[in-house]
């Protein structure tokens, strides 16, 4: 059970950990210093990328880990637990957003060499700018659920 725990714990620690070090480091940085921002968009997409990759395979681990603890324990596995509904709910947003918005944002980049040199009212700059909104509130509604699912799980496995 101990293990179980465990792998509930890292999943967590590495999705919003990895989400905060995004948002406050990572991205931030290269656009500060990197020459300009078609360099650091780029590095910012591949990192956006990996870290969706790592919050999948972290929702996974966390419910299959969430699951089986709660069924070792109580003996049915809760799969509606305000826990596992958060993780899910997490899980469909990133999904949304790196199958759905970031192809759509990775369009509209090869078919500009450049945003800083469009004009603000240019509508391909305009979808774009929209697009990068969305993925921002999705990632933010991702670290506020993660930072409750933290909570919640501190919480229960504190219990157990």
């Amino acid at each position: 059970m101990s293990f179980l725990r465990f792998l509930m714990l890292l999943s967590l620690v590495a999705w919003i950990g990895g989400l905060i070090f995004f948002a406050f480091v990572l991205a931030p940085t290269a656009f500060s210093v990197l020459p300009n921002t078609h360099l650091a968009g780029n590095v910012v997409r591949s990192a956006l990328s990996k870290m969706h990759w790592i919050a999948i395979i972290s929702a996974i681990i966390f419910l299959a880990s969430s699951l089986a603890l709660s069924r070792i324990i109580d003996g049915t596995p809760h799969p509606f637990a305000a826990r596992n509904v958060l993780i899910l709910t997490m899980l469909l947003l990133t999904s949304i957003s790196q199958f759905g918005i970031i192809p759509r944002m990775d369009k509209l980049r090869a078919a500009v060499s450049d945003f800083a040199a469009l004009a603000v009212d240019n509508p391909v700059r305009m979808q774009f700018d929209a697009l990068h909104v969305w993925s921002t509130r999705v990632e933010g509604a991702v670290l506020l659920l993660g930072l409750i699912a933290v909570y919640l799980t501190a919480s229960v496995l504190s219990q157990r």
